[in-house]
Order: structure tokens, then sequence, then C-alpha cells
């Protein structure tokens, strides 16, 4: 039966050009017809497959053909197609850098959130340069991989700037970094260094003269506009001439106007390395030496062999007055040098910044996680950040409902959904993070004590969830830990979620502390104080929660429970999130565990919207690979056609409002062939992205002829799930080409 015509009389569809596939074609030299994709575009000026008309009905057809792959291997795993992340090497790359040829894999799509106190402000700053054993490490995997133990950061209250450090010539940050950053308010800066002869050189030509600098500095402009990440650390590592050394200033004043233009909200800091007369030579602090630079842009990184003295001195520059808040102290958290502090002694640094009033700079606090064992890094990192808690100024993150956290750290021992086990594996992807609470321990009354932790060993959604744990003294009833500190209005009706699961013996409940106190009224409560509430749990009849639960799909706590809360309000603003751990016994020392796995505070009457359809869904850049069925088993035995097994690759591209959604859910199925006599087969999961962009890579698909379906599930940010008819669904249909 000829291929064109089972397909049109299994599913009534015709093989006429204009009504089986709007995309154009070309005839092959042996007059076999090949699909002409466009590679996929975020950027306005750009062409992207979803521009074109498309009707949702129709069915794309392919011709398998095989070979290497097509797409750059600079941004495409060249044998699995998978995205990866980069940066670009040399002057000549950033030069020839095109929006038209960037990856937009690789574009953050989490706007940065706003934050209490905004960066503007006159507080006191922190910022990470993660400097990680080289950089584009497992993270290079845009859409995740699997890994035991990966290197992250989750204590995001306590920093205002992450800084992904290579030392590549531009190092464009992988999108997870910016995705995880904005989340929580902070900025994500790149690198642009020069280190060297060859980044001498380099410095020759685009110091040159005018045109030279600002043609380098567009570009870091389009590049950090486009990858959507907020400025640069700018870090001259080489000697400059006379010529260089006068441009520089200008550079960097252009550079710094422009990105303020072009990205709002953005700064460009200068590192302590070449002085005004172009020698390379550290000062370890601000001067009459380098201080051109620091009026030239936004913040000054100091080197790391500073002392008490050097504080002392910086604070009578004239350079220095009204800006001291700019002025970013550089700590080597591996204390290489003659250095203040340093590993778990960082604290001693951190104790005489904060004494003379400056910003500080952490370097490369991947120390826990490089210099100890692997296994017990989230160990390390918590006691790192918890030697500094009291020595950094942390911000609350300011934004509107729905307020949502599973507190996924963005990597796991398996992938969680209602409790239960959706992917047992490891995997890693910092882009799935959510909202992290406070990480710390504190001693209270006599015994007892209180820490927060993030575990892996059990999640209610996402890779981990928090562990609350300690002993409440017996001169206590109760221990309350914070958990959140944020600025989040709430709606007249506020509905709250809880998810948790605590040990024997004590009695967990929930406490709200609002903001604008004197301003707020609210009922349904139980009154604690002015300005905190403990919200009364709905009874599980009432018309909400079973409309909660509906819209939350496939309920099975085993274990786990879940409370439901309904505020009324008026003027109210939630400030800070607590959990109170109550012993049920008579008074004695009394230890226990609260895992909490969900909450969800948001606007009762968002509970009754309907979440939009996918609009539209596009498939481009297809490449097929054949690879042995029992690969990895029995590498001498020969290699046939009928031993081997059909790969797909593609990206997926679609339209819905990200503000909405937590993730997307990829799944395929077989929906006819090669046989007409199977039915179809059930939806498959392979995969999930956190942007409007997938990549399929190496999904095995039956030979041709058959017709497939792939399909993208919303689940929205408060992990709803979204009615199957509101999917986005898009047919494929393959053949294998002539010989």
């Amino acid at each position: 039966m000829p291929y064109r015509r089972y397909f049109s009389e299994m599913d009534g569809m015709t093989s006429t050009k204009d009504e089986v596939s709007l995309k154009k074609r070309k005839r092959d030299d042996d007059g076999s017809e090949i699909l002409i994709v466009k590679p996929s575009k975020t950027d306005a000026s750009s062409e992207s497959c979803l521009d074109e008309p498309v009707d949702l009905r129709s069915v794309q057809h392919e011709i398998i053909k095989y070979g290497s792959s097509p797409l750059p291997v600079k941004h495409f795993d060249p044998d699995t197609t998978e995205p990866l992340s980069s940066g670009l090497k040399n002057l000549e790359e950033l030069l020839a850098w095109k929006i038209s040829e960037a990856s937009p894999f690789n574009v953050a799509s989490v706007p940065r959130a706003s934050r209490q106190p905004p960066y503007a402000s006159k507080q006191l700053r922190t910022l990470v340069c993660h400097d990680m054993m080289g950089g584009y490490l497992e993270d290079r995997f845009i859409q995740g991989t699997e890994v035991e133990a990966p290197y992250a950061f989750y204590h995001w209250s306590l920093i205002d700037i992450f800084n992904y450090f290579t030392h590549q010539m531009v190092t464009i940050p992988p999108a997870c970094w910016t995705n995880a950053a904005h989340r929580h308010g902070v900025l994500s800066l790149g690198t642009f260094i020069t280190e060297w002869t060859d980044g001498a050189v380099m410095c020759e030509k685009f110091l040159a003269d005018e045109e030279a600098y600002r043609a380098v500095a567009d570009k870091l402009v389009h590049i950090s506009h486009y990858h959507g990440f907020d400025g640069w650390l700018v870090n001259i590592e080489n000697g400059l001439s006379a010529t260089a050394v006068k441009n520089m200033p200008l550079f960097l004043r252009y550079l710094t106007d422009q990105m303020h233009e072009r990205v709002p909200g953005s700064v460009v800091i200068w590192y302590d390395s070449v002085l005004k007369d172009g020698s390379l030579k550290w000062q370890n602090e601000l001067n009459d030496e380098n201080r051109v630079f620091f009026e030239a842009c936004d913040g000054f990184f100091t080197n790391y062999n500073w002392t008490e003295q050097s504080l002392e001195h910086m604070k009578t520059l004239s350079a220095v007055q009204n800006r001291q808040v700019d002025i970013f102290v550089g700590v080597d958290v591996f204390a290489r040098g003659d250095v203040v502090g340093g590993k778990f002694e960082t604290n001693k640094a951190l104790s005489l910044l904060r004494k003379h009033g400056f910003s500080t700079a952490i370097f490369a606090p991947g120390w826990v996680y490089e210099c100890h064992e692997k296994a017990e890094f989230r160990n390390n990192q918590d006691k790192f950040w918890g030697l500094l808690t009291d020595l950094l100024y942390f911000h609350r993150p300011s934004a509107l409902l729905p307020f949502v956290s599973t507190f996924c750290q963005g990597f796991g021992k398996s992938f969680y959904r209602n409790g239960q086990v959706e992917l047992q594996k490891n995997w890693f992807n910092l882009s799935a993070q959510e909202l992290q609470p406070f990480y710390y321990k504190e001693q209270v009354e006599g015994d007892g004590w209180v820490r927060t932790r993030g575990c892996p060993e059990d999640a209610w959604s996402g890779g981990s969830s928090l562990l609350i744990e300690g002993i409440i003294p017996a001169g206590l009833s109760k221990i309350c830990a914070r958990i959140f500190s944020l600025h989040v209005p709430l709606a007249t009706r506020t509905f709250v979620s809880f998810v948790y699961r605590p040990s024997e013996g004590v009695s967990v409940s929930l406490e709200l502390k609002m903001a604008d106190a004197a301003l707020c009224s609210h009922t349904n409560t139980e009154d604690i104080s002015t300005s905190s509430v403990v919200p009364v749990a709905l009874r599980e009849d009432h018309e909400l929660v079973k409309q909660f639960i509906q819209s939350c799909g496939v309920w099975r706590p085993d274990g786990w429970t879940k409370r439901c809360f309904q505020l009324e309000l008026s003027g109210c603003a939630l400030r800070d999130i607590c959990v109170n751990i109550t012993r049920d016994g008579p008074p004695k020392d009394t230890t226990f565990t609260c895992r909490v796995g969900e909450i969800m505070v948001l606007d009762s009457e968002s509970l009754l919207v309907s979440p939009p359809s996918m609009q539209n869904i596009c498939i481009s850049d297809i490449v097929w690979q054949r690879a042995m069925a029992n690969a990895g088993s029995d590498s001498s035995a020969p290699v046939t056609k009928d031993a081997t097994k059909l790969h797909l690759n593609a990206t997926l591209q679609w339209n819905y409002p990200s503000q909405l959604v937590r993730c997307f859910r990829v799944h395929w199925r077989r929906l006819r062939g090669p046989d007409p006599r199977v039915p179809p087969g059930p939806l498959v999961p392979v995969g999930r992205s956190y942007s409007g962009l997938y990549r399929v890579v190496d999904l095995v698909v039956p030979d041709a002829p058959v017709l497939i379906e792939l399909v993208v599930e919303p689940v929205t940010r408060e992990g709803f799930s979204v009615p199957e008819s509101h999917w986005g669904r898009r047919a494929l249909s393959y053949t294998e080409g002539h010989a």
C-alpha cells in the first residue's frame, strides 16, 4: 500500500501538498522529498516556526534521511543533539556573534523578581562569584542531566548578585542559573575576561579606538539582552598599552550606559587588576591608581589580599563617598595567599567588612563541594552559609499571588509528583528549583534546638522537601521555625494549602505574619498577636477544598497530611511564614521531625478560573539516527538494520503564558502503524521543559511507516493538572527515504 494513501485512508486526510503540510519542501538529487525546517528563534526580529500559519489538524510529514547532525556543535551535542550552554572563546567569536545564530534554548525564562529592599537601596550587598571547576559542567546541559552529586546553590536570600565565572573570554551564564537567581530577585552576571599574552593582544584590538570598543560593548549588551541576564563582571588580567588604558574607562562607561538603557536594573562591575598606567598590579583595595575604572561603572571587586588597614584607607577616599556600598571586597573561600579568613573561617573576613561598612564578593564558595566528600555537600554548604548568616543582609522576594514552593532545590535522587515517585533516578536541573526557604540551625531555651535543611529522601513534588528537626525543651511547649520572609499582597479571600508529615508526639500548625498589621483585618483565624494569625483548617467537604483537590489531579497522599485554609482579609500583605511544632505530651525534652512538602498561598477566586489552551506547537530541526537495540551488551555483534532501532531527535516549540506555569510535561504516543491492526498506544513521558522549547533527544520510535503524536502538557504554577483538551499536540508521520 502506498505510504501517502495508507495514512489518508486511516485518518481521512488528503495527500495534496497544500492540505498535508504548509511547510516548504524541495527535491533531493534522487527525487525524494525533504522537509526544510527553519531553526527556532525567540527574538522578535527573528523568524520562528510559530509565526507560520498551522492547521492543528494537519500532519507534518517527514522523509527519513540519515547522517551527521547539521545543528551547530557550539549549541548542540554532536552525537545526541542535546542543547548545551557555552561561552565565546575569543574576540573573533564575540564580534561574529549574531542573534540569528544564538541558541534560543539558553535564554532565561524567569524574569527577575522584585525584592525588598530593592537592589538600588543603600543596604550592603553580597556578590557570589561561582568559579566552579572551570564552569560549564553538569549545568551546561540546558534540559538537565543525570548526576548523582551535582553542585548547586540555594541560599539565595543571603546574596544580591550571582556571577557565573569561567576563563573563556565571554562567559554566558547557563539559563538554569539565571532562572534560579531571578526567581529569588538576584541579579545574574556573565564574565568578560582577558588574560595572559592572548588577552593583551585582544585588548589592543578592541581598545584601539572608539569604533572598536563600541563594537565589543554593543555585542556584550546584545548577548546579555538576548540571553536574559543582568550584566557583566569585567576582568582584565593583562597589561594595557597607553592607548588601550586610555580607552578602557571610555569602554566601561559606554558599556555601562548601554546596559542600563537596554537591560533595566543591570550592573557592570570592574575587577581590581589593571592600574591607570596600564600595568597589571592587583591593589587589594580601591585607590587613586585604579579609581578611574570604578568611576566609569557600577561597582568595584577588590582582589583578596587586603588588610584591615586597606579597609580604613578606602573609607578616606573621595571616590568612595556615597558609593561605599558599590565596593565589593573580595574574599577567597579557598584562602589562597595572605588573606583574612576563608574556608570555614570566612566569617572572620565578613566580620571586618561589616565593621567597616563594605559590600563583599565571595569568591569560589564551591570549595565546600570541590574539597569535601560530595555525599556531604548539603551539610557542608549549610554549615558554610550558616556561619555567615548573621553577617549578611538578607532580602525578601516581593511578588503577587500565587505564592508556591515545594522546596525543590533543582536536583534529587528521584522526581516526585503529589507525593509519588514519577521518575526514579538522579537528576539535576536548576530551572526546576523552587523558591527557597531559610536554611539554618539555632539554639533555643536549655538543650532545645531547631534546624531546617533540604532532604532528598522523600518529597511531595520535585526532588526534595524541607526537613524541620530539633528538640523541644522541657521548658517550652512549642518551637516556631520561620521558613520564609517575603512580601506578598493578599487577596480579600486567600486560600492556603499546607502539606507536611510530622513525627509522632507533636502537632503542627502554620503561622502567617502580616505586614502593615495596623491596616490589616482578618477573620476565620485564631489571633496570636496583632501581626500573626494561625488559620483554621477547612473541612474536607468545603466547596473550595473539593475544587482544590479536583484541580490537583491524582490524589494519593500516602502518609502526608494536607490542610487547606481560607483567610478573609483586608489590606494585608504576607511577610513571614512559620511552622509551629507543639509537643502533645507532658513537659520533657522532645525530639521531633517535620517534613514539609509544599506551601501554597493563592487567591480563592483563581480556583474557579480555567487555564488557557495551548494555541500552537511546531516541530523543527529533526535528526534521525539508528542505534543498536542491544548497545553495550555485545559490542562484537554485527550491526544490521534489523538489529537497530530508530531514534527521533527534534525541537518542539509552543506559545503559552510563562507566568502561569511551573513546567511543561512532554509526551509522545503512536497513533497508527506500522501494523494497521494494532490500536493506538498510550501516552509515554519524554521529559520536562521550563520554557517554550524542548529538544526531544534519542526518542526510540517505531520503524516507518508510522504516525505518532508529540504532546505538551502545561502544569500550572500551583501544580494543577490542565485538562487534556487544553494540551498542545502535533502529529508527525514519517517514511524511509529511497536508498
